[in-house]
């Protein structure tokens, strides 16, 4: 479930906290962290049009911008 949520990070930048959490108890879940993986997906049942559309066009131009101090 870990794996499917890290993919889906990539067009659901909302997601990234949570599932970042989730991902440290990988080696060692216990049912609190399945009850957090499962809300997430609830989460994600319920809003199912947030997300980052990527368009197939030549001219796409993607920027970003960052502050890290």
């Amino acid at each position: 479930m870990i794996g499917s949520l890290l993919y889906l990070t990539a067009t659901r930048p909302d997601i990234m906290f949570s599932v970042g959490l989730c991902v440290r108890f990988q080696a060692n879940p216990k049912l609190s962290h399945l009850k957090a993986v499962k809300r997430i997906l609830k989460y994600l049942k319920g809003t199912p049009n947030l997300g980052l559309w990527y368009p197939k066009s030549d001219d796409f131009d993607l920027k970003s911008y960052m502050d890290a101090d």
